[in-house]
């Protein structure tokens, strides 16, 4: 059942004792004077049932502690203990100094609620609304919004293929286990019956790799284990297949024994290729690859050329004006930049209540098909157009495309009007006559040939592209983007480049919390700011006041004077007349 905190606050209360102590200014401070509006308890009765059970830990006091755990990085084990402890964390929960408000348990049933009922956003959202509070986010605004990604390490280890296929064994092992009748967590009479079926060397103290006794450094000694690997594997995806011809199809059992099956199927076909020899390591990286049986969402991913990651990508969209995020998704570790592009501008017009009037990102959204998505759907997109290369010879670029006109014309000054279909692009091409008597040739063909010039599907887009980016305009979109950047590093100064829990929902909820904390810390900054400029005109009021209290007297004081210092014979009344007196008399 919903526990409620009172509105009335108490006497007693570490808010009302010591935010003065500690800060009514610093962030611990802010959040005490925020309660009750920044999380209500209403704002999570769907995650209760009323007249169930007695009333829980009030949502608006976990929600706040995991805010704070965020902001100063803890552990939940800690955060139980700063929340019984810690002045700070008291001051900003408004508890009494001798109370302990929560378990550790009850702060991770929370999350785990959080998180079950995908409402991972739900504490990110309330950051929106309490900048919309703040006019921030009034709704005639018209927003700009930036698009950045960033990668995140994923929780679950990654491993070499024999050590991964032994993973997967062991994961299936665990369903049939459990389905057998072997209690979960009971370590002792689950190796018991793996050992009784067979697969003894998978759940022994020793690891795979470390138990086999074989020359490492001999080629056709790996390829004999990895058939005994990939044989155990065959053999148990056989037994599984039996048990669930004995199992009510789209039952639970049902469904977690298909799981497990499937990834060890999975990582079978991805790493291993199976020849007239026997199985050997597949030869390269298959495409969208399991690399954690531990988290099965993780994928290898690129940053750049040169650097590699295993895990996800964080994505945002950060509003230029305030540098508020706006929104947020986690996206698959191989994925492009511009996946979720247009996702994330219409989460954050659902988000903020406002309208995104244009959209700045860095070249990986500069791509045609995500201009042609954008201008599909009625919106601005502003994004540096990749590179286009040719080695040594003229690129793409230095040729003048009229794509009204339909010609091409090169950088010798030669037009062509010859546009043939190639696949599903078009091509123009140059007579190869007209290319031999080039002389700039050697820096434009490579054969015997005449050069051609292949369309994008989106050429017009991509020109308007490359023409916008070489006006002065463009500059702007290039700070603009840069607001991104710096709430990237914002996040992870709040810890999201190390994924803390496994799979994708929980990689989200990490990363909507610490976008939260970024929202929040940039709301109290303004508040103390705000109430700063509060004192400072409030003192400057005073002054005047007593300025012109006292300025009447002044004026006096100040007219007596000027009338005396000029007559200086009428400075007093009782003066003598001095008119007929003379020394010498």
């Amino acid at each position: 059942m919903l526990g409620r905190r009172s509105p009335q606050r108490g006497l007693f209360e570490a808010d009302t004792l010591y935010a003065d102590f500690v800060g009514r200014e610093s962030f611990y401070g802010w959040l005490a004077s925020q309660r009750g509006e920044l999380f209500p308890d209403v704002l999570f009765a769907a995650l209760y049932k009323d007249g169930w059970g007695r009333p829980s830990v009030p949502p608006s006091l976990l929600a706040t502690a995991l805010v704070l755990q965020t902001y100063d990085g803890v552990s939940d084990e800690e955060a139980t203990r700063r929340a019984a402890y810690d002045l700070q964390w008291k001051v900003a929960l408004g508890v009494e100094v001798d109370a302990r408000p929560f378990a550790k348990s009850t702060l991770q049933e929370f999350r785990a609620q959080l998180v079950v009922h995908e409402e991972q956003r739900k504490l990110f959202q309330a950051s929106l609304t309490a900048a919309k509070r703040r006019g921030k986010l009034a709704r005639h605004r018209k927003l700009k919004v930036a698009l950045d990604t960033t990668p995140v390490l994923g929780r679950g280890a990654v491993k070499d293929t024999y050590t991964l296929l032994a993973d997967g064994i062991v994961v299936l092992l665990r369903v049939l286990a459990a389905q057998a009748g072997v209690a979960r967590g009971d370590r002792t009479a689950f190796s018991a019956w793996a050992t009784q079926a067979g697969y003894g060397r998978y759940v022994g103290d020793v690891s795979l790799k470390g138990g086999a006794a074989i020359d490492w450094d001999d080629r056709a000694a790996r390829e004999r284990f990895l058939g005994e690997i990939v044989a155990d594997a065959d053999r148990l995806l056989e037994q599984a297949r039996v048990r669930r011809g004995t199992l009510v199809a789209g039952s639970a059992d049902d469904s977690a024994l298909v799981e497990a099956a499937g990834l060890l199927s999975r990582v079978l076909c991805q790493d291993v290729e199976r020849k007239e020899t026997g199985p050997v390591i597949r030869a390269g990286t298959a495409p969208d690859r399991v690399v954690s049986v531990h988290d099965p969402q993780m994928r290898h991913g690129r940053k750049s050329a040169q650097k590699r990651f295993d895990g996800h990508k964080a994505a945002v969209a950060v509003d230029t004006d305030e540098q508020l995020i706006t929104a947020v998704d986690v996206l698959a570790g191989n994925a492009p930049d511009d996946e979720d592009a247009l996702a994330l501008v219409e989460q954050t017009e659902q988000a903020t209540g406002c309208a995104v009037a244009e959209t700045d990102g860095d070249c990986a959204y500069g791509d045609g098909e995500t201009r042609a998505a954008f201008a599909a759907a009625g919106r601005t997109l502003r994004a540096k157009v990749p590179t286009v290369r040719n080695g040594e010879r003229f690129p793409k670029t230095a040729f003048t495309l009229d794509l009204a006109a339909g010609t091409c014309t090169c950088p010798g000054e030669q037009t062509t009007a010859d546009l043939r279909p190639n696949g599903a692009r078009r091509m123009f091409h140059f007579a190869p006559a007209t290319c031999a008597a080039c002389p700039l040739r050697a820096q434009c063909v490579a054969g015997a040939g005449g050069r051609t010039v292949t369309l994008h599907p989106q050429e017009a887009l991509l020109q308007e592209a490359r023409a916008f980016q070489a006006s002065p305009a463009f500059a702007a979109v290039r700070r603009r983007r840069q607001t991104a950047e710096h709430r990237l590093a914002r996040l992870v100064q709040l810890g999201i480049r190390q994924a803390r829990y496994v799979g994708h929902p929980k990689t989200l909820f990490q990363l909507a919390m610490a976008a939260a904390v970024a929202n929040l810390t940039l709301l109290a900054a303004a508040d103390a700011a705000h109430a700063a400029s509060a004192v400072a005109l409030a003192v400057l009021g005073l002054l005047l006041l007593v300025l012109a209290t006292l300025s009447a007297p002044l004026a006096r004081m100040t007219r007596h004077w000027r009338r005396y210092a000029i007559d200086p014979v009428r400075a007093s009344p009782y003066t003598p007349n001095m008119a007929g007196f003379r020394p010498d008399s």
